[in-house]
This record gives structure tokens, sequence and C-alpha cells, in this order.
């Protein structure tokens, strides 16, 4: 159970509208089918390539098409990975507690029972990425070679230690909040892409109608959330909100040195490499962009009042 706060009156949302009242209707695990590669799909592209800076340097160019082929390949297997501790290690753990009142936060019943319904679809979600790398690896060949655990897991287990003990409680909250509000690329561009195998796209495409629902109900969830900090909290919360923000949309730089390795690049060019094709500054401007939403969201609710707080997101190039 999270300790949010000792105050004996915590705020619940004011007038929950539910996105969910289609639910069974739309939801893809309700009436979505597995995602299959088709053989004579013909396509030989798994993921955009302008989403992937590395396969534009000239030390992958000069290698070939092939390369250049794997390495998207790989870049696809990071980000279904990536999906699937996602939702298993950091929200599924939330919306479980919220849906059985856990969470520390005075809810509207149907907002409650909502939380069953994002619980469903986030183990759907990493159930079709796990089924489609082992898709992917079947015919393509490309082995999967990834860290034991994508690098965001590991540094939101920095910052958790980090902080306060009357706040760590409220992290794990903090951080499914950020991830269900950021704004991402590649569920917005790559159901778009027809270079992609049929069933990529399809399941990226099933993820985004489902995560449509999940934004509009983790935005109605800041606004009780943050409330519900005491100041004390809220001060010691509020300037770690950025890096929780920069944990989700930074690249993963590890998994992409893998894949480097994987085709042949030495250590020192893997190094090279990755400097070059993710300069800081549009790096940083990056994900000022991909989190315009949910600082708004936070903005809105007054998390940036507190001094320390908006000195952090201006550090990070979140806010001017």
């Amino acid at each position: 159970m999270y300790q949010i706060s000792d105050a004996p009156e915590r705020p619940t949302v004011a007038r929950y509208r539910s996105a969910f009242s289609n639910w069974e209707e739309r939801a893809s695990v309700r009436v979505g089918p597995r995602r299959s590669l088709d053989a004579d799909d013909g396509s030989d592209i798994y993921f955009p390539p302008e989403l992937v800076p590395v396969v534009a340097h000239p030390y992958i160019t000069e290698r070939g098409p092939e390369v250049i082929r794997r390495i998207l390949v790989h870049r696809l297997y990071q980000y279904l990975n990536f999906t699937t501790l996602l939702e298993t290690s950091a929200v599924i753990p939330v919306t479980s507690d919220i849906g059985i009142g856990r969470c520390g936060l005075q809810l509207d019943a149907r907002m409650r029972r909502d939380a069953f319904k994002i619980t469903t679809d986030e183990a759907w979600h990493a159930q079709f990425s796990d089924d489609l790398i082992a898709d992917v690896v079947a015919h393509t060949g490309v082995p999967v070679t990834l860290p034991d655990q994508p690098s965001f897991l590991s540094r939101l287990a920095v910052v958790r230690e980090s902080i306060e003990p009357s706040v760590r409680g409220a992290a794990p909250l903090a951080f499914a909040i950020v991830s269900e509000t950021l704004i991402s690329s590649i569920l917005r561009d790559l159901p778009k892409d027809r270079r992609l195998p049929g069933a990529v796209r399809e399941v990226v495409a099933d993820h985004a109608e489902d995560e449509g629902k999940h934004h509009a109900y983790f935005r109605s969830l800041i606004s009780t959330f943050w409330p519900a900090l005491t100041k004390g909290q809220q001060q010691q919360l509020g300037p770690l909100l950025p890096e929780l923000i920069t944990i989700f949309l930074e690249p993963d730089f590890q998994a992409l040195s893998y894949a480097l390795l994987e085709v042949g690049l030495t250590d020192a060019e893997v190094e090279q490499v990755l400097a070059e094709s993710h300069p800081r500054e549009e790096t940083a401007a990056g994900i000022a962009r991909a989190a315009k939403a949910t600082v708004r969201y936070l903005r809105e609710v007054g998390a940036l009042d507190d001094g320390c707080t908006r000195e952090a997101f201006q550090r990070s190039a979140l806010i001017p």
C-alpha cells in the first residue's frame, strides 16, 4: 500500500468521466485477434529507420543494407521488450493496487473498477509484445540480444532508493502516471507506416487504441494524486518528476549498444556511433516534445508552483 498522506481528508477525483464505457466492444483483449507475421507479407523493414538515428551513421551505412535491417529488427525487440516489462513491472502493480483500494487515495468506485480494466489491457499488451518477439525471431533469424532488463527499471530503482521514506511509496504511482500520460511517437506513427509488416503495425495500433483510454484515466488521477500529498511530500517528489520523465523517454543506450555489437562494431565504434547519433540537445528537445502534455497536467495541479520543482524542470529543458 502506498503511504500518500497522513491527512484525514484526502480529495477524490471530481466528476470522474470514465473512458471505458465501450471497453467490452473496443478493448483489444476483448475483440482483437492475435497478430501473427505473414510469411508472404514481403516487408523487410521492421522499424522505421527515421526513429533509429544510428542506422544513418557512416559506420553503419558502409556495412550495407543487411546490417541496417538487423539493427532495425533489434530496435523492434527493444521496443517490444520495453513494453512487456513496463506493463508488468511498473504499471500493473499500480493499477492492481488501485483496483483493490490499496493505493492510498480515495477514488470513485468507477475509477477503481476501470483500474481493473487497465490491468487486463496491460497484461495483454505484455503478452502480445512478447509473442511478437518470438514471431519475429522465427521469421528473421535475428537473435534477441538485449540486456537483462531495460535501463528504465534500474534507473527507477535508483531514484526510489534516493528519496525519503515518506515519499518512496508514492514513486511507483508517480512513475505510472508519467509513463501513461506521455505521448509516444511510436504509438502515434508506427501503425501508419506501410513499409512495416502488417502484424507489427497492427500490434502497435491495438496498443495505441487502448492507451488512449489509459491516458485519459491517468490524467484524471493526477488531480487526486498530487493534492493528496502533503506539502513536504510534494517538495520531495516534485524535483524528481523530470528525472522520471527522462527515464521513460531517453533512448536505452545500453540496449542500442548490444545491437551495435551484435552486427560487428567494436566497443570504441559503438561509443562513437551513439554519441554522434544522439546529440544531447536533440535528445533533450525530443523528450520535451513528448512530455508536453504531462508537463501541462502537472502544471494544472500546481506541481510546478514550487520553486525547486520548477527549477528542476528548467534544468531538464522541459520548460523554458
